[in-house]
């Protein structure tokens, strides 16, 4: 019996850290690195990290294309920091907020030789901190006593590996809410082991297990949603399946925490700032060193399997859903379209979602 973390809660524990602006020490292969989040990173801190060895900035391949800069390792570049550059330059590297009026932020020297294994473990946790994925990092000759010392979090690979996993679920409570859609409504909280965000299903009427319900997986969109957005048309789309399912009697909305793409809000709006400059949504998302699409809808089968349902009539306009839903065990009878809320101010957004994300539009 034992009081220290597990594996998932120390993954936690580093998210937080890189979310204060604290670094973490990751280690594997022999090899170990301190690693902090440019985004959150002080002056403080920055010159303490200078003052271990060459310090180094792990960056996407996507990131990297935009700045020109050699990604030897695939999906990640290893771009060494030069001596005389402080904060400004590495904030400048990592947000492509100034990049039109100052594209050239080098020359840029990317490593071609060492193991990447460790950055590309940081960066992913810098994403799942919803930062910049951006890290800065130094070398370590001993990684676990340099953490114990520091009093940092200590990770190795091995720990690293339940990053891509689908946290467990678990029902948290449910309760009766009588709304708009149907006076007959209820919301079920369901909490991942990770620390992540918790996800709700909006359950309408008492929908029958053994045939396919009519569901809808719907990512959090606070600027849509909340807000009325006519940048997007998230909003229209929730209120139509609710409403939808209120005619019908029955089905099961799934709102998942999964904001601007899996990017979070922050983030989101700093690709709208992109959009403003004249990128689309998919280019904007490269430009900050994300993928077009970050979410993982693994997460939506499960509440659906835990809930009862094995076969759905889902409400979309995208052919991943449907794909992820048969791959984890849940049969789409029917893709039911939802085509709503186009605007002047969407259009080309509708048109960007169709030609490079291919929805059914």
């Amino acid at each position: 019996m034992t009081l220290a973390p597990t594996q998932t809660e120390k993954l936690a524990r580093a998210r937080g850290d890189l979310r204060l602006g604290l670094p973490i020490v990751l280690a594997g292969g022999g090899h170990a690195i301190i690693a902090a989040a440019v985004e959150t990173l002080s002056s403080d801190r920055l010159m303490a990290l200078r003052g271990l060895g060459p310090l180094v900035l792990a960056l996407t391949a996507r990131r990297a294309e935009t700045l020109k800069a050699r990604a030897y390792d695939g999906d990640v570049a290893r771009i060494a920091v030069p001596e005389t550059v402080g904060l400004e330059w590495l904030g400048a590297v990592a947000d492509p907020a100034d990049d039109l009026r100052v594209p050239m932020k080098g020359p840029l020297a990317s490593h071609r030789t060492g193991e990447a294994g460790l950055h590309r473990a940081a960066i992913q946790l810098a994403k799942a901190a919803q930062l910049l994925p951006a890290v800065l990092t130094v070398d370590l000759a001993e990684g676990l006593a340099f953490a114990a010392e520091q009093g940092l979090t200590f990770l190795t690979l091995a720990d690293c590996s339940d990053l891509f996993r689908l946290a467990p679920l678990e029902e948290v409570i449910a309760a009766r809410l009588p709304m708009v859609a149907s006076n007959a409504g209820r919301v079920h909280v369901f909490r991942p082991d990770d620390g992540s965000s918790e996800h709700y299903a909006i359950e309408i009427g008492r929908p029958d297990r053994d045939q396919p319900v009519l569901a809808r997986l719907h990512s959090a969109c606070f600027t849509g949603d909340v807000l009325g957005s006519l940048k997007c048309d998230c909003g229209p789309q929730l209120r139509a399946a609710l409403a939808q399912m209120g005619d019908e009697g029955a089905g099961v909305l799934l709102y998942l925490n999964q904001e601007g793409r899996g990017i979070g809000l922050a983030n989101k709006m700093r690709a709208y700032s992109l959009q403003d400059q004249g990128f689309d949504t998919v280019e904007a998302n490269h430009r900050l060193g994300f993928e077009d699409d970050e979410r993982d809808f693994r997460i939506g089968a499960e509440i659906l399997k835990r809930m009862g349902f094995s076969s759905v009539r889902l409400l979309t306009n995208n052919p991943r859903k449907l794909a992820m839903m048969e791959s984890c065990g849940v049969h789409v009878a029917e893709r039911v379209p939802l085509k709503v809320g186009e605007t002047a101010q969407n259009a080309g957004y509708l048109a960007t979602k169709a030609a490079k994300s291919g929805h059914l539009l």
